[in-house]
């Protein structure tokens, strides 16, 4: 036993000098002049390759030299900054736990780690030895088949053991339904940037709404000067574009983040005259890209799918005639033609501004109306509008033909497939309480689009949530404006690639479906959930703190239908931004799990009534990992910040 022992302490030394070795060999060369200031200390971080965040390694750096009245540090100084910052005392019980001499884990012991905590089940054996040559920084280490610490930090810090499910970063689910089976990532007035009555206009709004996987587009068409119709928020103060440029943007950037479909959902205002220039700059400059043609049979039964459309951009807008009329004057000159559809203008005892009424209506007129019920109310007045639309861009539209909404009944009676809706949020408020059956039947059949209220005049956002709850494909929101309803739209287009498009669950695509998200019955498919909240890792020190610090508590959200919908709060860990640890654990039950997301958010207590904002990170609850998971964290708008995070323990079954 003694020898045992013996053979152990001296495994143990050797493993000690080689990490030692391993680390003096990067750091020697900076110290030839016996002392380091910050700056360098900064560059020998980076030569270590682990990410840090600069205000806190300032902060460590600053207690280290207060102690002594100077601004440089020795080796042994520089060491425990490193230790500081990097090693954290959370991952090494846990790889003390499995290592039997506590200084390395042998390939059996990762083997054994990743079944039990991690949950890797297959191939476990040949992924041990993967995460040892692709996070194993010493040589010799590597070479014995082994990790070190070192080695562990690095893959328990690495993108192999985030949250979101790896299976769930690239394009898993079935593209091959129609389209009408997709919830779609999806923009309102894509082209402002800030408000909705003054500041500017941006092509930036394309570009940065394209970038995150937007599928699509909204395009607000007035007429422009010298017969070159322009985008801007009409009857406002927004600045204008050109609608060229915006083209060419969409041209550009269409399929930089995904290669699915693209959806321009026109809101045309332009005379005869200037929908035809529309038509000629959309087949000029988008080319091949844009669709002119069906791709199936004729007539149209059911829309294509994600796959078939795949690098093809959509007109969505209003069209005269049928799509097997398009087809039939393929080839033929319409230039100068034009063919009339109804807008029908209701006046009724239950009305909501429509979204593109006049924020500063020009007369009487100009404003538009239109009913909340779904079946038609009792009218007061009822008149029907003509409008002139050029059939050069008419035959553009193929599968996304807009078509007003006039109740659930009519639709099933009269509506063609590649005809498609556009609700405001009030009405569709307003279905989501009463009529939640029906609106599921609809949106299993035509894609249907829901717009923030008029009187958002500031961008603000509505509660996705709700409506996707109910089918609704097209649920577009201010990209713009931060704030949770962004956060739930990012974390749910996360799901698929981040490809734009997600399979909706077999109970909103069924026709059949008697899905009702307040009292979901057989639907039922419930989930029980546990979170460990172990620690925090170089939190986003506090806007409101001179000294680097926060006093930071975890809340822990569940979004999804009304029976879902949870919060749980940790506890709050005084004045560390650092390294706060918490060891707390939360459990959900999820009835319908298909539609759930949930949302990590960190935050400064500043008063106990009042939390300041650090960071979140939200996704689909079916796109949690198991084990042992870090959670990165983003900004109010969206960036990143690394390497800022949390560290958790996720089971559920």
């Amino acid at each position: 036993m003694s020898h045992l022992v013996k053979i152990v302490a001296e495994v143990r030394l050797f493993l000690n000098l080689i990490s030692c070795t391993w680390f003096l060999n990067i750091i020697q060369d900076d110290f030839m002049d016996g002392k380091i200031d910050l700056d360098s200390t900064v560059k020998l971080l980076e030569k270590l390759h682990m990410p840090f965040n600069l205000a806190h390694v300032k902060h460590v750096f600053k207690k280290t030299v207060d102690k002594r009245k100077i601004r440089t540090i020795n080796m042994e100084d520089f060491r425990a900054i490193y230790r500081a910052i990097v090693h954290r005392n959370e991952f090494h019980e846990i790889f003390c736990a499995y290592s039997q001499n506590h200084k390395c884990l042998a390939d059996t012991e990762l083997t054994e780690f990743l079944k039990k905590e991690q949950f890797k089940t297959e191939d476990a054996e040949t992924t041990a030895l993967e995460v040892i040559l692709k996070y194993e920084p010493i040589d010799e280490v590597r070479k014995r088949r082994q990790l070190s610490f070192e080695g562990f930090i690095r893959y328990m810090s690495s993108e192999d053991c985030i949250i979101f499910k790896k299976e769930h970063r690239t394009v898993y689910q079935d593209m091959n339904h129609p389209l009408c089976d997709y919830f779609i990532s999806s923009s309102h007035n894509t082209y402002l940037v800030s408000h909705q009555l003054v500041g500017p206009s941006d092509l930036n709004g394309y570009i940065s709404a394209l970038l995150k996987g937007c599928r699509c587009l909204e395009i607000d068409c007035w007429d422009g000067s010298n017969n070159d119709p322009v985008v801007y928020h009409g009857h406002t103060l927004t600045s204008k574009l050109s609608f060229y440029s915006v083209i060419h943007a969409v041209d550009k950037y269409a399929f930089a983040a995904s290669d699915y479909p693209v959806v321009l959902s026109l809101e045309n205002h332009c005379s005869p005259k200037q929908q035809e220039r529309m038509a000629q700059y959309l087949l000029n400059i988008l080319g091949d890209k844009l669709l002119t043609s069906t791709i199936g049979d004729i007539p149209v039964t059911q829309l294509p799918s994600p796959e078939a459309l795949k690098f093809k951009i959509l007109v969505k807008n209003k069209k005269s005639g049928t799509i097997e009329e398009t087809m039939l004057r393929k080839g033929q000159d319409s230039h100068g033609e034009t063919g009339e559809v109804s807008e029908e203008e209701i006046t009724s005892s239950d009305e909501e501004t429509d979204e593109k009424a006049p924020i500063y209506p020009k007369s009487k007129s100009s404003k538009r109306k239109s009913e909340v019920r779904s079946s038609p109310p009792p009218r007061k007045k009822a008149k029907t509008k003509k409008m002139k639309i050029a059939i050069e861009l008419s035959d553009l539209v193929i599968y996304t033909k807009s078509e007003k909404f006039v109740s659930f009944e009519h639709s099933i009676t009269h509506q063609k497939c590649y005809e498609n809706n556009s609700i405001g949020e009030v009405k569709a408020q307003k279905f989501v309480k009463h009529a939640a059956n029906q609106f599921v039947s609809h949106t299993s059949r035509f894609i249907t689009r829901i717009y923030p209220k008029g009187t958002r005049a500031d961008s603000s956002n509505y509660n996705p949530q709700e409506f996707w709850n109910v089918g609704c494909q097209m649920v577009a929101l201010n990209f713009q404006t931060p704030g949770i309803p962004m956060e739930l739209q990012n974390g749910k287009f996360l799901d698929n690639g981040g490809c734009g498009y997600i399979l909706k669950p077999e109970f909103l695509r069924n026709r059949n479906s008697t899905f009702n998200p307040h009292n979901v019955g057989r639907y039922s498919k419930p989930i029980s959930l546990s979170i460990r909240l172990i620690s925090g890792h170089q939190l986003p020190p506090s806007n409101l703190s001179k000294s680097n610090k926060a006093d930071p508590l975890v809340q822990i959200e569940i979004y999804g239908v009304p029976e879902d919908q949870a919060k749980r709060k940790s506890s709050v860990i005084k004045s560390n931004a650092l390294s706060p640890r918490w060891d707390e654990t939360f459990s959900f039950t999820v009835q319908v799990p298909e539609l759930a997301l949930i949302r990590f958010c960190v935050q400064d207590e500043i008063s106990l009534i009042a939390n300041d904002f650090l960071g979140q990170y939200t996704l689909p609850l079916l796109s949690l990992s198991k084990g042992y998971c870090t959670v990165p964290l983003f900004s109010k708008r969206g960036g990143k910040l690394e390497p800022a995070s949390l560290f958790v323990y996720v089971w559920y079954y």
